[in-house]
């Protein structure tokens, strides 16, 4: 069975299959933070969604992290690099890429296990 979070006409939250989660792209709430505050509502969001899902950052299996500018790598790194569990850091791609909000710097999609 296929579970789904936050089902929306065009995208869910997170979708949960076969024992793993499937976040959908997340963003930051505030459009007008530097990097790192972007990073860390991004993250936080991703912490909840987690939860909800029955894992936490500790089992993610990939991160995928889109950054409008490569200029603000340093600065979500230092966040990631905070936020991160120890010893359990994910597979990872980062890419510059325009998100569909102009105002957003980053955005994060994440799969990973859930406990079971």
């Amino acid at each position: 069975m296929i579970q789904r979070f936050d089902v929306g006409a065009r995208l869910s939250e997170m979708a949960v299959y076969n024992g793993v989660a499937y976040l959908a792209g997340q963003v930051p709430d505030s459009e007008h933070l530097d990097i790192a505050g972007q990073t860390r509502e991004t993250l936080a969001s991703i912490d909840a969604l987690l939860a909800r899902a029955g894992s936490d950052k500790s089992r993610i299996l990939m991160a995928q992290i889109f950054l409008t500018d490569m200029a603000d790598f340093e600065g979500m790194n230092t966040v990631w690099d905070a936020w991160v569990a120890p010893g359990h850091t994910p597979p990872r791609a980062t890419v510059q890429a325009p998100l569909a909000n102009p105002k957003f710097k980053v955005e994060i999609v994440i799969t990973a296990a859930v406990a079971g």
